[in-house]
């Protein structure tokens, strides 16, 4: 087991998804994050609805090996029920979800996590919240405690998020322990996407801090398409690739 760099699908969230893991597959990238939004080019509802359809296709259609589910939004039980049956039949060891939004009451985010958990356990499954700003997550504290309350609960962590540099030492110590997953752009504190380049980000502080933890899973590079040119983007995935693999 070894950190390993992979793309995310949703870098090329407007295309068709066969199309973009074409394209990531082009860039020479063999392993893949599996975006899921209702509103995007793959929907979890189409995926869970035609299961076996979808597996089957994977499996012919691509020499990627998918690595993750990440959901966009919150699903309700039975889809994600479905889903785990699904990445465990691919052999995808995680799902992703998001926090839910600000202002929602610990105690009820504790019951919607445990339940999840319950049903990623019994799939052998892990789940990991992402931290983003706007949900619960967005405190890097409160995500640790989210962590804490729920049991076998992990963080995907992007650095993004937490770039202010009265912050972003203490940050990277307090989350490493707990992140099973990590999403990754070049981004600064005052923009959240920036070429490859000219951000913030200390890849090489935060490998060295998951190394301290045994982390041997991916560095998943998730572009933001809204934030950088459709023709910009093979070429910042093809340099962020590079860069990452040089410091493993």
């Amino acid at each position: 087991m070894r950190v390993f760099v992979a793309a995310s699908t949703r870098c090329f969230a407007e295309m068709d998804f066969w199309q973009a893991l074409d394209q990531i597959t082009d860039l020479e990238f063999d392993r893949v994050e599996i975006w899921l939004d209702e509103n995007g080019s793959l929907k979890p509802s189409f995926v869970t609805a035609n299961a076996d359809e979808f597996m089957a296709r994977m499996r012919d259609r691509t020499r990627l090996s998918p690595i993750a589910l990440t959901l966009a939004h919150d699903v309700d039980e039975p889809t994600f029920q479905a889903l785990c049956r699904i990445a465990k039949s691919l052999r995808i060891s995680q799902i992703v979800v998001p926090s839910s939004p600000l202002g929602t009451p610990f105690n009820l985010e504790i019951d919607r996590l445990r339940s999840l958990m319950a049903t990623g356990t019994s799939n052998g499954i892990r789940v990991a919240i992402k931290t983003q700003a706007g949900r619960l997550t967005g405190d890097a504290h409160t995500a640790v405690e989210l962590c804490q309350a729920v049991d076998k609960l992990g963080l995907a962590f992007d650095p993004s998020y937490f770039l202010d540099p009265k912050v972003v030492e203490t940050v990277m110590e307090l989350v490493t322990p707990h992140t099973l997953h990590v999403h990754l752009r070049d981004s600064t504190a005052a923009q959240l996407q920036v070429q490859v380049g000219l951000g913030e980000v200390d890849y090489s502080k935060l490998i060295g801090l998951l190394e301290r933890y045994k982390y041997a899973r991916a560095l998943s590079i998730e572009l933001l398409p809204g934030m950088t040119e459709a023709e910009q983007r093979p070429l910042e995935l093809r340099k962020l690739r590079m860069l990452l693999e040089s410091l493993l």
